[in-house]
């Protein structure tokens, strides 16, 4: 068990990291995606940094603090959660998969994070 979460987790660190810096770096598709929802440009940083204080949050509980790896993998949930709103209310459904699979992602992490003992999980 502890090797699933071991990989999930580290494939929901990649993937938030890389989302974070493409928020900082205003990547032309999360500039367009956001526009598309109706999130201000000048939210990118904020939600760039909410993306990376998660990554680090899930590193840290994969390093052994178990309680901030479980906040940030439940802060993941939620913000993807806020994430698929924006796009049901915009009517945004041709690139809905994105924040469908990060959920999924956070939410394995999550669940494993819950299921790996703090003996061998930290």
């Amino acid at each position: 068990m502890f090797t699933a979460y071991a990989v999930v987790t580290a494939v929901a660190i990649a993937a938030n990291a890389v989302e974070a810096a493409a928020n900082f770096l205003r990547a032309r598709f999360v500039v367009a995606n956001a526009a598309a929802v109706g999130v201000p440009p000048s939210w990118l940083p904020a939600l760039g940094a909410l993306k990376g204080a998660a990554a680090l949050g899930l590193l840290l509980g994969l390093l052994g603090l178990t309680a901030v790896g479980t906040a940030a993998a439940t802060g993941l949930v939620l913000f993807f959660i806020g994430a698929l709103v924006f796009h049901v209310r915009a009517r945004v459904f041709h690139n809905i998969a994105g924040p469908l699979l990060f959920l999924a992602l956070s939410a394995a992490a999550l669940v494993l994070t819950a299921a790996v003992p703090p003996a061998q999980g930290g």
